[in-house]
């Protein structure tokens, strides 16, 4: 007998307390060893439409739902008593007869009897021509919605559905009929998979996606552990032909927040670990938290005691090039401080008389340009290129300025004192040559954040060739780096990058409002555009709020009240989350969790016992986090943007590219929300909130 567990299994178990989820377990190992015990108290669904259902007993309250026939046993879902049984009447599991795949069905009939189905389930058919809302679908054909997985029942439902009406009922439609119908509402196209006849409908790419055979009990422990949502381990096809694929150089994939590009750079790094033994593979991004969730989340996909673990590193840049510079010279880097670099330009400028520039601009071209580039002398500096900068700079004024910052490295050099790109180049220069590299392969998330010494070092430190290095990111939440060429780099993505556009982890409502902050399409300076515009959600949620406040204590009691309904809706402490721009504003979001008599924890580059604290943290630690609520608060004027960013640029051109990196920093937070976002401010309010403000999203 095979066994397999469902995506709406793992789902249901995450929503249980921690003392039931770890009942269900182990009743789900016990079965697994021993499905035929006569110790398991089985129950068939009665009123079920599929005769394969049964309930088994957790405890007195909880109930297992298991599908099962001679050939195979599911664990389909998971719940209270009452919940797990009307779950299992609703639906019925079979083979499309189309595409093959296997799909849990929910039974028409009954979900159109549901009173939150109501309002608008498909278009009047009493209705005049005249008051008739659009119909999306009309143009299609009862094939083409079966040809993508829509069950036969549903066909004549979608064909005469208003656009409201196919979002109310969407998340009732099996993954890739909702997926391929929402990209024909976004983009009039309907991708037609090809067409696939596997001998087992569960191994149809569509069913891969929602049934993982578990073929002992580390990888049901596995699948069972996972506290991250089901689309970490079920792949959909488009993202596992991104995974599976061999690339002959460099590669990326991008998408919007929310499409799985973490997911997809996880997987991936698991892959390329198992193309040898010997294989060393670095899985990368920019912060440690970053780095510690990366972490949990490999384990739970491979298993703990899995050999791949033991071939693949999993830290952020900066450590890795602490640790490799320490190998190379046997002494570890005294950084800098932002202080130290400061007092050394100054002294420089003072000494060396340079006229005509003021402290802001050298602060900024020793950042962006000399600094970023490693720029070791005047020939250099003149041919460097400037990308983004105003202020083209002719070659006598780079000659006037180079003793300047020639003296702001020997200054530096002379107490002892590097800064990050320094070592970084240091270390890249070291590893360049060298025929033995540090590691076989590189994978690297959020990598629209690497600068011009992260992206050397990182090309230094493995071979080129076939899949060495694979980059993950969005050139919408780039919050750290002014754009470059990454070909100019020797890292050309070009005829090897991939966009995704399923949005797995955002609500309809919130990305919608969300991408408001953005252009449909963002371009890199290589040409490599991300099309933000074709991007679809797989679910609704109600729309996101905008509160507008007279005063800090009026926006505290307004979050905590927003809080507290939150978690009296069955939402967790631990899946709210509280966002501000920077530190200084973390005692209104400390006020908010403890007015509505909660605890916090706050996010740094230590790991938080979360279990029952609202996390609060600045946005820029927000990525690769997601919750169920987010509130992002003191969205204040002069807080976003930042007034202090806005006061420290050079030209107009770096103004303007604050501006856009505020604006990111901004949407990186408002999309970490999953079904709830509140967004707050004390009056005036950010510029920003009037850009998020709806069309057809409706009033927020």
């Amino acid at each position: 007998m095979e066994f397999r567990i469902a995506a709406t299994f793992t789902g249901a178990l995450a929503k249980l307390e921690a003392q039931e989820q770890k009942a269900a377990k182990s009743t789900v190992y016990d079965l697994q060893a021993d499905p035929e015990s006569p110790g398991h108290k089985f129950h068939r669904i009665d009123k079920s439409k599929d005769a394969h259902f049964w309930s088994v007993r957790v405890n007195r309250d909880i109930r297992i739902i298991v599908h099962k026939t001679d050939a195979s046993f599911l664990f389909a879902y998971i719940g209270h008593h009452e919940d797990a049984y009307t779950w299992a009447e609703r639906r019925k599991i079979e083979a499309h007869p189309t595409t093959g795949a296997i799909q849990i069905v929910e039974v028409r009939q009954l979900v159109l009897d549901m009173p939150a189905a109501a309002p608008h389930p498909v278009a009047s058919p009493v209705s005049s021509p005249e008051a008739e809302a659009p119909l999306p679908f009309r143009a299609l054909k009862a094939h083409d919605l079966l040809s993508v997985g829509v069950p036969t029942e549903w066909v004549e439902d979608m064909l005469g559905a208003t656009e409201d009406g196919f979002l109310a009922l969407a998340n009732h439609l099996p993954a890739e009929a909702s997926e391929a119908l929402l990209q024909f509402v976004s983009t009039g196209a309907l991708s037609k998979p090809e067409p696939v006849a596997p001998a087992d409908p569960f191994a149809h790419p569509d069913s891969l996606r929602r049934f993982r055979v578990v073929e002992n009990q580390e990888a049901l422990a596995a699948a069972l552990d996972a506290p991250w949502d089901t689309w970490a381990v079920f792949l959909h096809p488009a993202q596992k032909a991104v995974v599976d694929r061999s690339y002959n150089g460099p590669a990326r994939t991008s998408g919007s927040a929310g499409t799985g590009k973490t997911v997809v750079a996880l997987h991936r790094a698991a892959r390329v670990s198992q193309l040898a033994a010997t294989a060393r593979v670095l899985l990368t991004t920019f912060s440690q938290p970053l780095a510690n969730a990366l972490a949990r989340k490999l384990a739970i996909l491979t298993g703990a005691a899995s050999p791949v673990l033991g071939r693949v590193t999993v830290s952020p840049t900066r450590s890795v090039a602490d640790e490799l510079y320490q190998l190379a010279f046997g002494r570890r880097a005294v950084v800098a401080s932002d202080e130290q670099v400061e007092d050394a330009i100054q002294k420089a400028a003072e000494a060396m008389g340079a006229k005509g520039f003021t402290q802001r601009f050298l602060r900024s071209e020793w950042r962006h340009v000399v600094d970023a580039w490693q720029i070791a002398d005047v020939q250099a500096y003149a041919k460097v290129p400037r990308l983004g900068r105003k202020n083209r700079m002719s070659a006598g004024q780079r000659e006037r300025l180079w003793p300047v910052f020639a003296a702001v490295r020997a200054s530096l050099t002379k107490r002892g004192l590097a800064t990050w790109p320094e070592i970084y180049g240091r270390a890249a220069a070291y590893y360049a040559n060298r025929e033995t590299k540090p590691f076989t392969h590189i994978v690297v998330d959020e990598a629209q954040d690497l600068g011009v010494a992260e992206l050397r070092f990182l090309a230094a430190i493995a071979p080129g060739g076939a899949d060495t290095f694979f980059f993950a990111g969005d050139l919408g939440q780039r919050i750290f780096q002014q754009p470059f060429s990454w070909k100019e780099m020797g890292v050309d993505v070009r005829g090897r990058s991939s966009t995704l556009t399923v949005n797995y982890r955002t609500s309809h409502q919130i990305r919608q409002a969300a991408d408001r902050l953005l252009p449909n399409a963002v371009q890199d300076v290589d040409g490599n555009a991300d099309q933000r515009g074709k991007t679809v959600s797989v679910f609704n949620g109600p729309a996101p709020e905008i509160r507008m406040l007279g005063a800090d204590e009026d926006e505290v009691a307004a979050v905590a009240e927003w809080i507290g309904s939150s978690v009296a809706g069955g939402t967790l402490a631990s899946e709210v989350g509280i966002f501000v721009r920077t530190r200084d504003q973390l005692p209104r979001a400390r006020a908010a969790v403890e007015r509505a008599g909660l605890a916090w924890a706050e996010l740094s580059e230590r790991e938080p016992d979360l279990a029952s604290h609202v996390l609060i943290g600045p946005m820029h630690l927000a990525k690769g986090l997601e919750f169920k609520a987010v509130a992002v608060m003191a969205c204040d004027d002069g807080v976003l943007p930042l007034q202090s960013r806005l006061e420290g640029v050079a030209d107009e051109t770096e103004l303007d590219d604050v501006y856009e990196t505020e604006r990111h920093l901004f949407y990186v937070a408002c999309t970490r929300a999953r079904d709830r976002l509140l967004i707050s401010a004390v009056l005036p309010g950010s510029e920003f909130l009037d850009d998020m403000r709806p069309g057809p999203l409706g009033a927020c």
